[in-house]
């Protein structure tokens, strides 16, 4: 796509898009994308009430217990 790019940059989004038959909106998504700055995603912090990693460990394997397992499951 980069004849759209190109053709754009010489005629107009607009005129480009129709000449080439896409939509305007692809070319203003695929123009955002290459400006947009690259952020890394922010690490959320754990709740105060998360359970440790021991605790859930434990809830797990309670959870896979026999009792608690499906009696139609194959």
């Amino acid at each position: 796509m980069d004849a759209a790019r190109t053709l754009a940059s010489e005629v107009g989004i607009t005129p480009a898009c129709d000449a080439l038959g896409l939509s305007r909106a692809w070319c203003y998504r695929t123009q955002a994308r290459t400006h947009a700055p690259q952020v890394e995603p922010k690490t959320r912090p754990s709740p105060a009430r998360a359970l440790s990693a021991d605790e859930r460990q434990g809830v797990l394997d309670l959870l896979h217990a026999d009792r608690f397992a499906d009696p139609r499951a194959p």
